[in-house]
């Protein structure tokens, strides 16, 4: 994979960069895709159902929450993030945070991600901390 070849996308909530999916290369069991959250942005609350995930910072910092626990995640550090399980990246800082995003296993059945930040235990999670959009 070069510069090239990179699939970028723009999501709700992020810039992504796709980098390791099976209509890019030959990988069986991996997804990976660089994200970029805006400052005072967020991927709010959800669940990837079938699929386990790992998000490593590359630089800024992101608020990461998974299930009722939060952590500030700096560059060089990461999240494991279970199958199924409530997680969010939030940014309420000043720049922008930049991650990757290892997700397996690729040809999991659907749906891909459960928003889940409307519902109520979650939609409070973060009252005292800075708000996102």
């Amino acid at each position: 994979m070069q510069a090239g070849d990179v699939r970028r996308e723009r999501d709700p909530w992020a810039t992504v960069e796709w980098l390791c999916r099976e209509d890019l290369v030959e990988a069986e069991q991996l997804l990976l895709v660089r994200a970029t959250i805006a400052a005072g942005r967020s991927h709010p609350f959800h669940r990837h159902p079938n699929r386990e995930e790992i998000i490593y910072v590359i630089s800024g910092q992101a608020e990461q929450w998974v299930e009722d626990e939060y952590r500030i995640l700096q560059a060089g550090e990461m999240a494991l993030i279970p199958q199924n399980v409530v997680h969010g990246t939030y940014n309420p800082f000043d720049e922008d945070v930049t991650f990757l995003a290892i997700l397996a296993p690729s040809d999991a059945p659907g749906p891909d991600i459960v928003d889940v930040s409307t519902e109520e235990t979650w939609a409070a999670m973060r009252k005292d901390r800075p708000p996102t959009k």
